[in-house]
């Protein structure tokens, strides 16, 4: 593994995971620098075969390189542990493609500067009508939605991928725990279940350009299998958690 970029100084990162993402990791980026954050921002580039890392350095981002692919999880998780080792105060993480808008980053990082929160999670369905997905996924995040609320966690975007954390959730996630492949409900139970104040924030966000993996070949079904184990684990919850809008 090895990194490289500017100076880090900021008390907050934003972590971006990308794979093969050389056409649109420059575009997020400037919104970023454009959006003035007081952040610093971090590249997880998880052995792209493309420029992703020399298009993230020439934007003016650190850029932190696997030297092979090794799954979205695990480049999230790299950006936890960087951000531990250097000291951050809280983190945000968004997507590469472009989905994640940086003018909606200061929503999710206010309820985690406050103290309000642990972990931020910025909704696409908390107020109606600001995203359109398509009728399958749409199908698959309400039947997420339903699991997690049996685990006594209401949320209303249980997939959201676009989320702010403080050092808490930070040293959590940076345990064996956290799968390399696709963490979702799953960590968020986990996180629950752990005692941490969820809230959710509505955020406006685009449709990705690019198919996930997840929905190709027989991810769904693992994914729902895999889910479903740690809605058993998690089942020892009583406490019913309402997240807080």
């Amino acid at each position: 593994m090895s990194s490289e970029g500017p100076r880090l100084e900021g008390k907050g990162v934003v972590v971006i995971p990308a794979y093969n993402e050389a056409s649109r990791i420059g575009a997020v980026l400037q919104q970023l620098w454009e959006a003035d954050l007081g952040v610093d921002v971090v590249v997880i580039d998880d052995g792209s075969a493309d420029d992703t890392a020399a298009v993230a350095r020439r934007a003016g981002s650190y850029v932190v390189q696997h030297p092979i692919n090794l799954g979205y999880g695990s480049a999230l998780q790299t950006g936890y542990k960087f951000a531990i080792v250097e000291g951050y105060s809280y983190l945000v993480q968004m997507d590469a493609d472009g989905q994640h808008l940086a003018s909606e980053v200061g929503k999710l990082i206010e309820p985690v500067r406050a103290g309000e929160a642990d972990l931020v999670l910025g909704s696409r369905f908390l107020e109606p009508g600001t995203y359109d997905m398509e009728p399958l996924k749409k199908l698959g995040s309400e039947f997420f939605r339903m699991i997690a609320s049996w685990s006594g966690l209401l949320t209303t975007d249980p997939t959201s991928g676009f989320q702010a954390m403080n050092r808490s959730v930070l040293d959590l996630y940076a345990t064996d725990f956290y799968p390399v492949d696709f963490p979702d409900v799953d960590v968020l139970l986990t996180a629950h279940r752990s005692g941490m104040r969820i809230v959710e924030r509505p955020v406006r966000m685009l449709a990705g350009e690019r198919e996930s993996s997840l929905h190709s070949g027989w991810k769904p079904i693992y994914y729902v299998y895999r889910t479903l184990l740690a809605i058993w684990v998690a089942s020892g919850v009583r406490r019913k958690n309402r997240v807080v809008t």
